[in-house]
């Protein structure tokens, strides 16, 4: 049995592997779009490095782009076996698959109009719309903690893995080994969301290590910050631009607003949550009340509506609304997608506002090297946004605390659940020097065999104890030749005293030895 490691690979986006068992079979394990610089990005172009056709099933650990988003064009290119997830990541991707199509399309229609300008060959989206609406129908929506036969004589069971709603980690048990993909593993203590499943056994781990280097503040800490900047921003007469993930990240952030506003820690200033995405998302988390945590279900209970509303927030659906936004007054909060800047009606209101000092960018997640958001708040004085040049002169904030990934002591906090340590732990999603910094911790405090796997390598899955195993029948055989020997020297010194007979049975036992 081996694994590929197809994306996440060294790098955080395009999370993709592939496990192929001895018996042929081939299951992929996430199918994502890759993000961040242009070279990434290309990745999403070209030919898939297997044949699509040959895939038997694909298991999805939740709906992020970054995990879900190659697989329309995986269905495309020949993929026809069904796709286990959880039934809310199911739900999730309905939206998430065919926005993501639209903006492939939009991306590509803009790219043509400079070709054809330019009398040079036309692109085609990477998928469409109608490609992403299409492979819905693989999906299979799983309940957590149920084992699952995707295969004959292989099973799978989700666990919650508290990333996002609905987002799972997933073990898999073939060929006698028990593999567990860690999918994204969140913070403990989110809003919302349950804390991730306490795993204790896996033969093999492939684990995410995206803040493998970094360090949350607590969750006290990040809700006065918030109020700070917020303050802070109203002082100065400007708006608040928050660009966030449509799924879990808005959520979470009217979570903690809500309570903000109803602990009059900020004026009374309008909110606005302007991604068509991020409103539907919002509408399916509150079909799912039973997922939410203690705290989330008591405010449900208490409230008996939908606990994402409060007086000032206000929801843009419409492309006319969303425009309007930008002539209103200063003085309001703006959330937006896409969370790294790099699409959506975020990329207007930096546009718009990013070059005015009174303005204040707040940045409450992970921004990928080579996107939009990752230029910000890397410091860069003039950004390009819609081909045009816009300086910064905002102030530009960070609370990493917002992230839905653990950081680095709660991943090996994770890891030092291990009852028996794993043969081998594979570290992916991450950028190299996170990677590296957390291989070091987890080897220092677990003694634990970590590996970094490259883009596109194959490595054989052996547990070195079946070796052992074998050394051990071998060490057996050897203490029953030499026990034999002792008998047989035995017997020749009792029935004689011919050292000659004594010498030929030790050459014939060398010989049996060796």
């Amino acid at each position: 049995m081996k694994i590929t490691f197809y994306g996440a690979a060294e790098t955080v986006t395009g999370s993709c592997f592939k496990l192929t068992t001895d018996n042929g079979s081939n299951i992929l394990i996430d199918c994502g779009l890759f993000q961040g610089s242009r070279e990434l990005k290309e990745r999403n172009y070209g030919d898939f490095a297997f044949d699509p056709s040959e895939i038997d099933v694909v298991l999805l650990t939740h709906a992020h782009i970054d995990h879900s988003g190659l697989i329309p064009k995986l269905s495309n290119k020949g993929f026809q076996g069904k796709i286990f997830t959880t039934n809310v990541t199911k739900e999730l991707c309905s939206i998430m698959l065919p926005d993501s199509g639209h903006i492939q399309e939009m991306e590509v229609e803009r790219k043509n109009r400079k070709l054809a300008r330019a009398n040079k060959p036309l692109l085609d989206p990477i998928y469409t719309v109608e490609d992403a609406e299409k492979c819905m129908g693989q999906f299979v929506g799983v309940a957590y903690n149920t084992p699952v036969e995707i295969l004959p004589e292989i099973k799978t069971i989700f666990k919650d893995a508290g990333h996002i709603l609905g987002s799972a980690m997933i073990e898999l048990y073939v060929e006698g080994k028990k593999i567990l993909f860690s999918g994204d593993i969140g913070n403990n203590d989110q809003p919302i969301i349950n804390d991730p499943t306490i795993i204790d056994q896996a033969d093999f781990v492939i684990m995410e290590s995206t803040y493998g280097n970094r360090f949350h503040l607590e969750t006290e800490d990040k809700a006065t910050q918030l109020v700070q900047i917020i303050n802070k921003t109203i002082r100065k007469g400007g708006n608040l631009i928050i660009p966030a993930f449509a799924i879990e990240r808005t959520q979470d952030l009217i979570y903690h607003l809500k309570k903000i506003v109803n602990s009059d820690l900020i004026p009374k200033i309008d909110i606005y949550i302007d991604s068509p995405l991020a409103i539907r998302a919002t509408e399916i988390f509150c079909k799912y009340p039973d997922f939410y945590d203690e705290d989330a279900t008591k405010l449900k209970e208490e409230e008996n509506q939908c606990i994402f509303d409060f007086p000032g927030l206000k929801y843009t659906l419409s492309a006319d609304e969303s425009k309007a936004i930008n002539f209103l007054k200063n003085n309001n909060i703006i959330i937006s997608a896409s969370g790294m800047c790099d699409a959506g009606r975020i990329k207007h209101h930096l546009k718009h506002n990013l070059w005015k000092s009174q303005t204040t960018v707040l940045f409450v997640g992970y921004q990928a090297q080579g996107t939009l958001g990752r230029k910000i708040l890397d410091g860069e004085k003039v950004v390009r946004i819609h081909g045009e040049e816009v300086a910064v002169n905002a102030d530009i904030e960070n609370i990493e605390g917002f992230s839905a990934h653990a950081d680095q002591k709660a991943l090996v906090e994770w890891v030092q659940k291990f009852k028996d340590k794993p043969e081998k732990i594979f570290l992916v999603h991450g950028e190299p020097e996170g990677m590296q910094m957390l291989a070091k911790v987890i080897k220092d405090e677990t003694k634990n065999n970590v590996l970094i796997p490259k883009v596109g390598e194959t490595i054989e899955l052996i547990r070195s104890k079946e070796t052992v195993a074998e050394v051990s029948d071998f060490e057996k055989e050897i203490s029953k030749t030499f026990e034999l020997f002792e008998s047989k020297l035995q017997d020749i010194l009792n029935n004689s005293g011919n050292s000659t007979k004594i010498l030929e049975e030790l050459d014939k036992l060398k010989t049996k030895i060796k």
